[in-house]
């Protein structure tokens, strides 16, 4: 476990002695409890804390009051999987569509819709 610098100062109200913990130790605090399998109990008594006192840190960080430190471990990868290339399948050029009727062709403009191709498909079957 690292080793840190607290700096604290004392005020004295009445017989009870209040500590006062910069923000930059309360946040490295708090960001101990948040850990994965950290207790609060537990890190609240190594540093001489009551639970609530770092419960209530904890709520000010939630709420943006108190900033916490970059986690150390927050570079995160994942997996990237890259797919060979896709042969792209030759393609035939579309020009002017052509319908057969026995040995006649007909011939449309470049571009006909496919409601133009099925009117002269059915002009075609109701002629033969």
């Amino acid at each position: 476990m690292e080793s840190t610098l607290e700096v604290l100062t004392t005020r004295k109200s009445g017989r009870e002695v209040h500590r006062h913990w910069p923000d930059e130790v309360k946040a490295q605090i708090v960001s101990e409890s948040l850990r994965p399998g950290a207790m609060v109990n537990e890190v609240a008594e190594r540093h001489g804390l009551k639970p609530n006192h770092l419960s209530t840190w904890r709520t000010m960080a939630r709420q943006g009051k108190l900033v916490l430190p970059a986690p150390e471990d927050a570079v995160e990868f994942a997996a990237v999987v890259v797919d060979p290339p896709v042969p792209k399948l030759p393609t035939k050029e579309v020009g002017r569509p052509e319908i057969i009727v026995g040995s006649v062709i007909i011939r449309l403009e470049e571009g006909a819709s496919v409601g133009r191709l099925a009117a002269v498909a059915r002009a075609c079957a109701v002629q033969a």
